[in-house]
Order: structure tokens, then C-alpha cells, then sequence
């Protein structure tokens, strides 16, 4: 039998590959594939070794560090992919996708693989400091994707456009998976909690996540008598520059609108406690895992209509789309999921079915492998 062959994930830390890449890596285990991650290592290393893959730690932090350093970290790569001579190199996120498309295409990596799970702030900010920042990162993708053996894997078809209206990929590259994907089996549907609705928001506390106009929207509804509660879920994020304060949030809390619950790490009994899920998003992401979640266990949506939230509702069939950054529209579809217990019942059955069909595991992780094999 001829040896396995190797298949290397970059990501920036090693939580991130446990929270939102465990199954596709266990799906390539699966497939034959030996896998190696390749990961700044913090708290999961020994999971992920536990799983069966191969664990290499990075020198490196998602905010990047000196010249010097970010430097090493290309060269440890670049080792890297001398030494193992993978088949494929599998970056995850925009750090990554930088630094491991240069380093495995100046290792000669016969195929490198790219998700692209959401443009972030680079490309969605208009900042000047994301704008000095976007055409760097456009030529070093351009650099690093390009060529032969270049794949791209996007959540959104709107990703593509703008990547390639920019000259960062081209579109025969593109291939679309549909999400990260969601554990069904784990995160199940279950009757509404008595009581008052409870509206729950689960994402890391930044302005482009909407975090602002949840709170202004919970706040008109709390102006307005109607009996309803919002529980957020999440962490501010020293590392991003859109990060809400600590102070901010707890702001929130003593003004009586928003239950904070910092950290949590049943994210089903979360979303099994409450009535309805609210993300109203600004910027476009690739297909929110918190919409997954909230879908699977069969609660309808309120978010954005924007690129990755519109691929995880279907408007007016498991939940509303509203204009980003409209906290009146935002207050109006929770009022009125909030004031109609049948159709919270009928959003969330659509959006299991959705969930199960589009968005497991399972699904997911057959359409990844898919691509893996095409580039055998």
C-alpha cells in the first residue's frame, strides 16, 4: 500500500481549528489523508494530537508581531513544507492563506488550498488603516494563491466577486462549500423555554458583528413595554481593533438591557434556552457559525442581509433578513417573532431542515474532501 498522503492545515491558533475545523479534519483522517496541523499551540494541542493529527506549533500571533518575527514564521513554514513534502497545504484565514501560499508555492507544495471564510476587516472596514492594508494584502494573495495548484474555497459567492474585482484570485480557482459546517448530532432541536422570550446573540463583542445595534434595538424594545430579554453571549477582543470595551458592555448590563454572559461553553444548552437568534452583522463574513448553531437547534433568525448571513436564512422561511445597521428594522421582526409563538415554531423548524440539509457536518466535510480529491 503506498503511503498516505499529507495534508497540511495552517490556522492562526490552535482553537480555532478545534471550534470550527475538527470535523473537516477528522473527515480528511478519514479519507486517508495524513493530517498535520500547523497552528500557534496554546490549549489544544494535545487535543488535537489526541485526534490523531500531527501537531507542529507556529511562532505567531493573529495581530503579527515585529518584522523579525513574522519573517521566521514564513521561513518556519517554508521548512516546513520542505521537510513533509505534503500533497496539499490547506491555509484557514486570511494570515495563513498569506504566509503559507508563499511559503508552500516557494516550496514547491503541488496544490495549495485557501478558505476564505469571510473578507473581515481588511477588506470591509474603510478605516484608513484598512484601507492602507488592502493593497498589500491583495498582491501578497495574488502572490501566494496564484499560479498553478492554486485553489480557493469560499463560503459566499459575493467573497469571490470582490476578491477578483480586485485582481486577488481568479474566478476558475473558486470553489463555494457552503460553511464550516454544524455538528447536528449535537446541536439538536428542542421546545421553547417557558417564560418571558429570550432573544440570544453569541459572537466575539466587535462593532462589525453588530453587537451596537442588537443593544440599540433591544433598548427601543425595552422603550416600548415589550416583555422581552436579551442575552448576549461572547468576549470583548483585545486582538481586533473593532473590539467593544469591557467598560462598554458592562454599561449595557447596569442600564437593565443586556444579560452578559461572557464565555460559554455549551453553546447548545445557549441556544436551546432561548426564543430567538439575533445577529445582525455589518460586514461580510463567510457563513456565521453562530447562525448554524442557532439553526440546528431550531430557532428562528433575525440578521443582516449580507454576504454569509443571507446564505444562512431564507427570508421570511426560517427567519428575517434586515437592512445592516437598522435597529429599527432589527427591533421590529423581533417584536413580531416575540409577539407570535406560531411562526418562532415554524422559522425554527425551517431552520433545522435547512441546517440538516445545507449545513451538518457531514455535508460539509464530503463537499471539502470532494475538492481534496480533485487535487490528487
Amino acid at each position: 500500500m503506498p503511503p498516505a498522503k499529507t495534508l497540511v492545515y495552517v490556522a492562526t491558533e490552535d482553537w480555532y481549528f478545534w471550534l470550527h475545523r475538527l470535523a473537516l479534519g477528522r473527515g480528511a483522517l478519514a479519507a486517508g489523508y495524513r493530517v498535520i496541523v500547523a497552528t500557534r499551540v496554546q490549549e489544544h494541542g494535545a487535543r488535537l494530537e489526541a485526534e490523531g493529527f500531527e501537531v507542529l506549533p507556529l511562532p505567531w500571533r493573529r495581530r503579527g508581531g515585529t518584522i523579525g518575527g513574522e519573517v521566521r514564521t514564513l521561513l518556519a513554514l517554508w521548512r516546513l513544507f520542505r521537510r513533509e513534502r505534503p500533497a496539499i497545504a490547506h491555509a484557514l484565514a486570511l494570515k495563513p492563506i498569506i504566509y503559507a501560499g508563499l511559503a508552500a508555492r516557494l516550496a514547491g507544495v503541488p496544490r495549495r488550498v485557501a478558505t476564505v471564510a469571510g473578507l473581515g476587516y481588511v477588506f470591509t472596514s474603510e478605516t484608513l488603516k484598512a484601507r492602507l492594508l488592502r493593497w498589500p494584502v491583495t498582491l501578497a494573495l495574488r502572490v501566494g494563491m496564484g499560479g498553478r495548484g492554486g485553489a480557493v474555497i469560499l463560503e459566499n459567492p459575493d467573497d469571490g466577486k470582490v476578491l477578483a474585482a480586485r485582481g486577488a484570485i481568479q474566478a476558475k480557482q473558486v470553489a463555494l462549500v457552503s460553511s464550516c459546517g454544524v455538528d447536528t448530532d449535537r446541536f439538536v432541536a428542542a421546545s421553547e423555554p417557558a417564560g418571558p422570550v429570550i432573544v440570544g446573540m453569541a459572537c466575539r463583542l466587535v462593532r462589525g458583528k453588530g453587537v451596537g445595534v442588537a443593544v440599540e434595538a433591544m433598548r427601543r424594545l425595552k422603550a416600548a413595554g415589550a416583555p422581552v430579554r436579551f442575552r448576549l453571549a461572547g468576549t470583548v477582543d483585545p486582538g481586533s481593533p473593532d473590539t467593544h470595551t469591557e467598560a462598554e458592555v458592562r454599561g449595557w448590563v447596569d442600564e437593565g438591557v443586556v444579560e452578559w454572559l461572557g464565555h460559554v461553553d455549551d453553546m447548545v444548552g445557549f441556544w436551546q434556552s432561548i426564543h430567538i437568534a439575533l445577529y445582525p452583522s455589518q460586514y461580510g463574513e463567510g457563513v456565521p457559525r453562530t447562525l448554524l448553531e442557532a439553526a440546528a437547534c431550531g430557532r428562528p433568525i433575525v440578521t443582516t442581509d449580507m454576504p454569509g448571513c443571507r446564505e444562512a436564512v431564507v427570508d421570511g422561511v426560517t427567519g428575517y433578513l434586515v437592512p445592516p445597521g437598522n435597529a429599527d428594522a432589527v427591533a421590529g421582526r423581533v417584536r413580531q417573532l416575540a409577539e407570535d409563538r406560531a411562526l418562532r415554531q415554524r422559522f425554527g423548524q425551517g431552520a433545522r431542515t435547512l441546517a440538516e440539509a445545507e449545513f451538518a457536518d457531514r455535508v460539509v466535510v464530503a463537499r471539502m474532501v470532494d475538492v481534496y480529491g480533485r487535487a490528487d
